[in-house]
């Protein structure tokens, strides 16, 4: 019998959903939502379509011992709603700072799920960040909003790849310095 190791990553409680580690029976819904196109195309890292074992291969490199980003799930089942209604993360950006990624279902989006989810991530600050940063595709304005209504400042114009367009897109970048 083979036990798994389990590195822990703090829970976090919201009102309507908490954002908790992802497991492996999170691979479908993951799979399900990463799977669509739009929100795929919304991405750096998605591609579209998900080839087969995408979630599971994300899921297991979210929970090994050595990686360099925690994922949460953003889990609405206290409240009712799906176990996956997106997926939020805070990767090390060094020096008391991160960089914050977060992709919300389809089903979900322009119900204040992302901007509700951020936060709490930021609230918690669960790797004691005095600076967070993110970045959005410049066709993606609803996402720039959502930073901006939590304060986050413009920092400038870029571009990166993204897999699902195989392409280099637009994006802006914006910071939130805590006091």
């Amino acid at each position: 019998m083979k036990l798994e190791t389990i590195t822990r990553q703090v829970e976090i409680a919201a009102e309507r959903f908490d954002l908790r580690p992802l497991r492996r029976s999170d691979a479908g819904l993951i799979g399900l939502y990463a799977g669509d196109a739009r929100l795929a195309r919304n991405t750096s890292s998605i591609p579209h379509p998900l080839p087969p074992g995408a979630a599971e291969a994300f899921i297991a490199r979210a929970c090994a011992a050595d990686r360099t980003e925690d994922i949460w799930a953003i889990d609405g089942s206290k409240t009712d709603g799906s176990e996956v209604m997106g997926v939020i993360s805070l990767a090390h950006a060094g020096d008391r700072r991160a960089e914050l990624s977060y992709w919300v279902a389809q089903p979900y989006w322009n119900t204040g799920i992302a901007t509700a989810a951020i936060r709490a991530l930021i609230d918690a600050n669960p790797r004691d960040s005095d600076t967070f940063f993110a970045t959005v595709f410049q066709d993606n304005p609803a996402s720039a909003r959502v930073l901006t209504k939590l304060g986050f400042r413009y920092l400038g114009d870029a571009e990166t790849f993204s897999v699902a367009r195989a392409a280099k897109v637009a994006t802006w970048t914006y910071s939130l310095k805590l006091d």
